[in-house]
C-alpha cells in the first residue's frame, strides 16, 4: 500500500509539474472566466428592443393617427413609427426587414361591433429566431388585451351618457373599472432578486469547470501514448489502477484550485449571491469536477490523436452549451433530448448551483447522486479502456 501510494503521489507531482511551468495558461484559465462573466454581466442587457412596428387604419375610419395613442396600449413591447393606411406597403417593408411588427385594423370594427360579431385585427412579423416568434406572440396577446379593455371603457362611457340623456339615474362607474374590474398586484416571493449576472454566473462557473476538466484531461493520455510513455507504464510497477488515481488526483487538485479562484471572484468581486452556504457549493464542485475528469479522461483514452481529443472536446463542449440548460431550459425538450441532456454532467451541476446559490438549497437533490454515478461509471470505462492500453491490447 505504501509503494503504491509512493507511485500515485510521484505521478501526482509530475503532472502538477508539467501544469505550473506554464504560467500563462494558469493565468488564462483563471482570468478568462472572469472576464467572460463580467463581460456578460455588463453587456448583456437583460430584454430585447420593442418591435418596431407599423400601423394601419382603413381610410374612412376614426381611428387616431398618431402613433404615440397605439404605443401607450403596448405596455413597452412595440414602438409604432408610423401609422398609414396602405397594408399592402406597409407587408412590402415587412418584407424588407424595414420594420418588425405590421398591425392592420379591420375596416368595419364598428358594424361587427353592432352586429354581435368580433373583429380581426392583422398582426404580422417577419422572425425566424424562434424566442423572437415567442415575444411576438407575447405581444399579440398584450395589444389584443389592451384594444379590447379600451373599446369596452368606450362603450361603458358612450352608454351612460345615453342614460343620463333619458332620464335614467345611473350610478357613476367609471369606465375604467368596467373594463378592467381587477388588477394585478404582484409580488416574487424568491429569496433573490432575478438579476440577469445572478442567474447565468452559477451557470456560466458550471459550464467553465466541466470544460475545464475536460480540456486539461482530454489530451494527456493521449500525449502520454504518443510520446512512448505507455510503453514505460506497461514495464513499470505502475498499474492501471494507480496510473488513473493519479490522473484523477492531480487535475482534480489544479480544477478545484482554478475553481476555488474563480468562485471568490464569482462571489466577491461580482457579487452573486451564496444563499446556500459554502459546504453545499463545495460539495456540488467536487462531483461536477469528478465526473467532468471522466469525460476528459475517457476522450483521452479513445482517441488517436490530439486533434480527435481536441474535437471530441469541442463537441462536448457545443452539446453542454445547447442542451444543459444553459441556452434555453431542459424541461422544453422532447423526452428523448432529456436523456440526453441528463447524461451531461453539466446540466447537473447548472441545476443545482443555481438553486443552492440563488434559493439557498437544492429541490432536485437526485441529481447530487446522478453526478456521483456519472463519475463512477465514466471511472469504471476509464479503467477497463486503460488497462487494455497497457496490455498493449491495441
Amino acid at each position: 500500500m505504501l509503494k503504491s501510494l509512493t507511485r500515485i503521489s510521484s505521478f501526482i507531482g509530475k503532472e502538477l509539474r508539467e501544469a505550473v511551468r506554464r504560467p500563462g495558461a494558469l493565468a488564462s484559465l483563471i482570468l478568462g472566466p472572469f472576464l467572460i462573466m463580467a463581460i456578460f454581466g455588463i453587456g448583456y442587457r437583460g430584454y430585447r428592443d420593442p418591435f418596431v412596428t407599423e400601423v394601419v387604419t382603413p381610410t374612412d375610419s376614426n381611428l387616431p393617427t398618431d402613433p404615440g395613442y397605439y404605443e401607450q396600449l403596448t405596455e413597452g413591447r412595440l414602438r409604432i413609427v408610423r401609422v398609414s393606411h396602405d397594408e399592402d406597403a406597409a407587408l412590402q417593408r415587412l418584407r424588407n426587414r424595414e420594420i418588425d411588427f405590421v398591425v392592420a385594423a379591420p375596416p368595419n370594427a364598428a358594424e361587427q361591433l353592432q352586429a354581435g360579431k368580433q373583429s380581426a385585427v392583422h398582426v404580422s412579423w417577419n422572425e425566424i429566431d424562434p424566442v423572437a416568434d415567442g415575444l411576438a406572440q407575447v405581444a399579440v396577446g398584450a395589444l389584443i388585451h389592451e384594444l379590447n379593455a379600451e373599446i369596452i371603457r368606450e362603450a361603458a362611457k358612450q352608454g351612460f351618457q345615453a342614460a343620463a340623456a333619458e332620464g335614467a339615474e345611473v350610478k357613476q362607474v367609471p369606465p375604467e373599472v368596467i373594463a378592467e374590474p381587477t388588477k394585478a398586484e404582484t409580488q416574487n416571493v424568491a429569496p433573490s432578486k432575478p438579476d440577469v449576472l445572478d442567474f447565468f454566473g452559477p451557470a456560466v462557473f458550471a459550464l467553465v469547470l466541466q470544460h475545464l476538466a475536460v480540456t486539461l484531461t482530454a489530451l494527456s493520455m493521449v500525449r502520454e501514448r504518443l510520446g512512448g510513455q505507455m510503453d514505460r507504464f506497461r514495464v513499470s510497477p505502475l498499474n492501471s489502477m494507480e496510473l488513473l488515481i493519479g490522473k484523477y488526483l492531480a487535475y482534480a487538485v489544479f480544477s478545484l484550485v482554478i475553481s476555488a479562484v474563480v468562485a471568490a471572484l464569482l462571489v466577491f468581486v461580482l457579487g452573486v449571491p451564496m444563499l446556500g452556504g459554502l459546504l453545499p457549493f463545495a460539495a456540488i464542485v467536487l462531483l461536477l469536477s469528478f465526473a467532468s475528469l471522466g469525460v476528459g479522461l475517457l476522450i483521452s483514452l479513445i482517441s488517436d490523436s490530439e486533434r480527435q481529443a481536441v474535437q471530441l472536446s469541442m463537441l462536448v463542449l457545443l452539446a453542454s452549451v445547447f442542451f444543459s440548460g444553459f441556452v434555453l431550459p431542459v424541461e422544453e425538450f422532447i423526452q428523448p433530448v432529456r436523456y440526453l441532456a441528463y447524461v451531461l454532467p453539466v446540466t447537473h451541476g447548472i441545476d443545482t448551483l443555481q438553486e443552492s446559490m440563488l434559493r439557498g438549497g437544492i429541490g432536485d437533490a437526485w441529481m447530487l447522486g446522478a453526478l456521483g454515478v456519472i463519475g463512477v461509471v465514466l471511472y469504471l470505462g476509464s479503467l477497463l479502456r486503460l488497462r487494455r492500453v497497457l496490455r498493449g491490447a491495441e
